[in-house]
């Protein structure tokens, strides 16, 4: 899995190292564990997808998460970005709108003794503003716009990394970086597919 990540140009020691720690088979379903660490998305039931080891990897990369930082995660799905992001940050707030998904993450981060984690079900597109600001705020899932609730709550100098929809069947991975005053300054980086963003009525 590791050189599957390199040469596709993730060569940060600090993720690389993270990827081979956490255990990506503790976060697929029992009929997919064979292939648990193979480069592909896998589904993790509730038509939702567990993401392929090098998006994880690129999408941790590009939000350039240190020590100290406190860390939004928009679609925690089965937990497995959260673990990953729970190595490096001081702390994640990840949100779930699917309840049984977010009870089995949070009970698989207990499990694997990552306690920095903190799995709400909710409204991604709200954000999670109790915890605000955050240094940096990752989604899993695909949306046409960067929700205004999330650049608000974002850090001056914060980075979101999330999926835009460009028209139809179109998806690319962008890095949005906040400015002093406010506004979001976006970069295209590759082309990716994603499982659509879902609204819910709860909030985090």
């Amino acid at each position: 899995m590791e050189e599957q990540i390199l040469v596709r140009g993730v060569t940060s020691p600090e993720v690389l190292e993270v990827m081979r720690e956490v255990p990506r088979h503790c976060f697929v379903p029992r009929a997919h564990r064979e292939q648990a660490y193979e480069d592909r998305p896998l589904p993790i039931g509730n038509q939702q997808t567990i993401s392929q080891p090098y998006i994880v990897a690129l999408m941790t990369d590009l939000a350039q998460v240190d020590r100290e930082a406190v860390v939004l995660e928009v679609g925690a799905g089965s937990g497995y970005q959260a673990a990953v992001l729970g190595r490096l940050a001081r702390q994640v707030f990840a949100l779930e709108h699917l309840a049984p998904l977010a009870s089995r993450a949070g009970r698989q981060l207990k499990e694997l003794n990552i306690h920095n984690v903190e799995v709400g079900v909710g409204d991604g597109y709200r954000g999670w503003p109790e915890h605000q600001p955050y240094d940096a705020i990752l989604a899993s899932a695909a949306i046409d716009h960067v929700p205004q609730a999330l650049l608000d709550q974002l850090r001056p100098e914060g980075r979101i990394v999330l999926p835009l929809a460009r028209g139809f069947d179109s998806q690319v991975l962008v890095v949005v970086q906040k400015s002093r005053d406010g506004r979001g300054m976006e970069r295209e980086v590759i082309p990716v597919r994603f499982v659509p963003f879902v609204r819910s009525g709860k909030s985090g």
